[in-house]
C-alpha cells in the first residue's frame, strides 16, 4: 500500500449491512440457456419468467419425493 494513502480519520465499517441480501447473476451454460430461451418464447414470457416457473415445478416435485 502507498505511504500517501491516510485512513486515520476513516469509519471502519461504514457500508456493512449485516441483513443485506444481494440478488447476484446466475450465468447458465450455453444449451441451458437455449432451453429457457426457446421455453420462454413458446410460453410468451421473458427468460426469468421462466426459469421461475420450471424451478418452481422442480421444488414442487422434489418436496413430493422427500
Amino acid at each position: 500500500m502507498k505511504r500517501e494513502n491516510d485512513f486515520s480519520n476513516r469509519q471502519r465499517g461504514k457500508f456493512y449491512r449485516p441483513n443485506l441480501r444481494l440478488n447476484l447473476p446466475i450465468y447458465l451454460e450455453k444449451d441451458v440457456a437455449n432451453f429457457v430461451r426457446e421455453f420462454a418464447h413458446k410460453k410468451r414470457v421473458d427468460a426469468q419468467t421462466a426459469v421461475n416457473r420450471l424451478l418452481r415445478q422442480k421444488k414442487a416435485l422434489i418436496r413430493s419425493v422427500q
